[in-house]
């Protein structure tokens, strides 16, 4: 009896390993058969393709289910990314990517806008003295550590002879950034659209500069670098649809802002006015924009807001065939 029962055990624990082999495979096929993306107020063409079920759509035939998870500003969003919250990330500024790989990220580089260099600009209100960006010096500017505002405020001050230093940052989300700003607690206010074309028309701000000669203002869609090896199908199918949003959008511009208003909480005219600085044409991402990043990088190295130099060309890029 007691060699019987010994028996059993050594069978049920040979096994127990195969069982939890086959749980975590069933798992793993679970993960692989669902689409967690990531994507914020500014991510129109993902937006789009979430409010009409689009990928849900296209994805059908895969069997893969898609979770949206919104955030506030980029940088949050590939932290997610990176940790594994989240597979794709919706369009981020070009100055975000530099942080998350110098946190250590495995981020894959999957599509990209075209440059939109007017949709950020620094704003003051109607009313400040200042109209230049020689004043802002010993001043505090808002704007969102990480953003596209952030390497535009640094590359427009070492453009007229100023650094990081000689100004007083105040590193605010967009919507503490707009209050501090309405509320005179800062004398400038780094900001991209649709936030920018908001505190244009509803609060008479002035743009004191926008991108311009100081930043192209690409915008990149990033992947989870082992979601991207395990699902170039599904990065084809994303990237397709994304080029079909941004034709759409730019090829019917009134129709376009008055289905996006109510979903971001704005007025149509003001998207519209936003949505026209915004290139929305999806590209794949090519050596001059790789190039571009680096330079950001490096930007961000020497004001030493990074912690060490960055080589984007370490990261991966998926370009459809």
């Amino acid at each position: 009896m007691h060699d019987l029962s010994r028996r059993h055990l050594l069978i049920a624990g040979a096994a127990l390993p195969l069982a939890t082999d086959r749980a975590m495979a069933a798992d793993g096929e679970q993960q692989q058969q669902r689409l967690r993306i990531g994507y914020q107020k500014s991510s129109t063409l993902t937006i789009f393709l979430k409010s009409r079920g689009l990928l849900e759509k296209a994805l059908a035939p895969l069997k893969i289910d898609v979770q949206w998870h919104e955030f506030s500003s980029g940088l949050p969003l590939l932290e997610a990314l990176n940790v594994g919250a989240i597979d794709l990330s919706a369009d981020v500024a070009d100055a975000v990517p530099p942080f998350a790989l110098a946190a250590g990220a495995r981020l894959t580089y999957y599509a990209l806008e075209t440059p939109s260099p007017q949709a950020q600009a620094i704003v003051v209100r109607k009313e400040s003295p200042i109209t230049s960006l020689a004043q802002l010096k010993g001043q505090k500017v808002a704007f969102a550590k990480g953003a596209g505002a952030h390497y535009l405020i640094l590359e427009a001050l070492a453009q007229n002879g100023l650094s990081i230093k000689d100004i007083e940052p105040a590193y605010l989300s967009p919507a503490d950034g707009r209050s501090a700003f309405e509320g005179g607690n800062v004398a400038a206010w780094v900001i991209w659209d649709p936030f920018l074309a908001a505190v244009q028309r509803q609060s008479n701000a002035r743009i004191l500069l926008d991108g311009g000669k100081f930043s192209s203002y690409r915008r990149f869609y990033l992947a989870a670098t082992p979601f991207a090896q395990r699902r170039p199908d599904v990065l084809k199918l994303v990237y397709a649809e994304l080029q079909r949003a941004g034709d759409w959008i730019k090829k019917n511009p009134t129709q376009a802002a008055e289905w996006n208003a109510p979903l971001i909480g704005l007025d149509p005219a003001t998207v519209e006015a936003a949505n026209a600085r915004r290139s929305y044409r999806v590209e794949p991402v090519d050596a001059e924009a790789l190039a571009e990043q680096q330079r950001i990088a490096d930007k961000f190295t020497q004001a030493q807001i990074l912690p060490k130099r960055v080589v984007v060309a370490d990261s991966p890029v998926w370009r459809p065939a």
